[in-house]
Order: C-alpha cells, then sequence, then structure tokens
C-alpha cells in the first residue's frame, strides 16, 4: 500500500465513529423514519431518476447514509470503501434500519477485482470522492468494467474550478492550485473534518489531487462510456470556502456574493456502449 493510502485510510478510518455520531449525517433520522433521505441524494433526485429495481453499486460510500438512501429509493445497492472503520459504521446503520446492503473492502482502483465485472445497472459516486484519487483514468476504467453494457454512471461531485480556489482566503477568490491533474499530491494537515464532530483527529495529514473536467470527461469516453448529461451547480454541501458561504434550507452552501462567478459542483451522467 502507497503512503497516500496508508495516510488517507488512517484519516477515514478516525472520522467514520466521529462522522456516523455527527448530526450532520442524521444517522438517527434514518433509524427513526424509514422515508428519510440523505441531503446529497435529495439533491440528486431530479436527475436521478427512477432506480427501482437497479442493482447499483456506491464507489467510496465511507458510512454508508448515500448508499441506505439509493437502497430506500428501490435500488439492490452494493457500497464499497477502503475504511475498515467506515464500513463498520455502514453496515452498522444498514441494520438497524433492517436494509439489506452488501459492502465490500476494496480500494476502489481494485473495485473491479472485488466486485463482478460487467453486473451493475447503476455505478454511483458521491461528491468528495475523486479528489482522493491520484489518477482519474484509473477509476474510469473501474467505473466501465463494472457496468452493464447500457449501464449508466451518475457522479456529483466539487467542481475542478472550486478545487483550485484557495480555501483559506475569506476575502475573495484566489486560483492558487492546480485545476488539472498533477504527480505530486496536495498535503494536507487538518485536525478538523468538515462536519461537526465531537473530538479533533489525530490522523491528520491527507493526500489529494484535482482532476480538469474535460480530463474526467475524457477518461470516460475511453474507457467505452458515452457522456449523456453535464450539469453545473452553484451550490454543495458543505462549507468549501469558510466565510464565504451561506447555507439555504436544504443544507447546500452557495457563496455569498457573486454566486454566478463560479462553479461550485456538477453531476455527470454516462451510459456504457
Amino acid at each position: 500500500m502507497s503512503d497516500y493510502l496508508k495516510l488517507n485510510q488512517a484519516n477515514w478510518d478516525e472520522r467514520a465513529p466521529l462522522h456516523a455520531a455527527s448530526p450532520d449525517y442524521q444517522a438517527q433520522m434514518f433509524v427513526d423514519d424509514p422515508r428519510h433521505l440523505s441531503e446529497v441524494v435529495r439533491f440528486d433526485l431530479p436527475l436521478l431518476g427512477d432506480i427501482g429495481g437497479l442493482r447499483g453499486v456506491h464507489l467510496q460510500c465511507h458510512i454508508g447514509t448515500d448508499t441506505l438512501s439509493l437502497a430506500r429509493l428501490g435500488a439492490h445497492m452494493t457500497g464499497l470503501d477502503f475504511s475498515p472503520a467506515s464500513l463498520t459504521e455502514a453496515r452498522a446503520l444498514a441494520a438497524r434500519t433492517g436494509t439489506a446492503i452488501e459492502y465490500v473492502e476494496s480500494d476502489v482502483y481494485k473495485a473491479s477485482e472485488a466486485l463482478p465485472k460487467g453486473a451493475f445497472d447503476l455505478v454511483y459516486t458521491g461528491i468528495g470522492a475523486l479528489c482522493w484519487l491520484p489518477s482519474v483514468d484509473t477509476w474510469a476504467r473501474n467505473v466501465s468494467a463494472l457496468l452493464k453494457p447500457g449501464g449508466r454512471l451518475f457522479i456529483r461531485e466539487g467542481h475542478p474550478m472550486l478545487w483550485a480556489v484557495d480555501e483559506r482566503r475569506e476575502d475573495g477568490l484566489l486560483l492558487a492550485l492546480p485545476y488539472f491533474e498533477h504527480r505530486e499530491p496536495l498535503v494536507w494537515d487538518d485536525e478538523h473534518s468538515y462536519v461537526e464532530t465531537t473530538a479533533p483527529l489525530k490522523a491528520t495529514v491527507t493526500h489529494s489531487w484535482n482532476h480538469g473536467l474535460g480530463e474526467i470527461v475524457s477518461a470516460l469516453l475511453k474507457y467505452g462510456l458515452e457522456i449523456r448529461g453535464l450539469v453545473e451547480h452553484q451550490s454543495i454541501p458543505w462549507e468549501a470556502l469558510p466565510g464565504q458561504m451561506h447555507c439555504d434550507e436544504s443544507g447546500e452552501w452557495h457563496l455569498k456574493e457573486g454566486p454566478l462567478r463560479l462553479p461550485l459542483s456538477y453531476t455527470l451522467q454516462a451510459v456504457k456502449r
């Protein structure tokens, strides 16, 4: 296992129980209300459409709140993640809600080895996932390998223009970080997570990468996927630029000033030929 995997896994293993206990992940609401969906999946619904009866896999599923939400929409879901602590929480939540979800521990780059090839109608990747991967090409190859012919990829992700903005500046938008995929990782050292938690992190160092929108599209085309939709959004489900954003009633964060200046996220859909 390379250093980036070790560092990032340690960080996500530590985040998992903190996130499961955080009010922002709404675990108890899933238990109390069988109709409850995550805010992320509620945002996705207009573009996601009817997924009832589909066999789906959620890559980089973390503690499974989005995976569970997709199952509640009628899909037969599998969740995959490299963090055993995250999968412990995901399995516990599925058990508490009486939901049949298979969870598989694997690096996403080995997803097509850990799961049956060509078996899925839907590959779903939630927001804030691709930034942890050094190569979008390897990710796209695994997505293609998992999908049936005619199967669909659905991804909502942070926009690469947003990832290029210096989040430490609260006085304006400064493009200070790479937009295009880069060999060396961005190294972060942060004891805080993106949601409210009860304790600081101890495994604070993580590695991340950006991937340009053209690079993502080109990688999917290379592996036999046809782009069916690309929508850019003016919101994202966490305070990505502290001090410069406000939160709406659905949990989405927007720029306070000049929201038309910067796309914050995008939804991409593609179908395997």
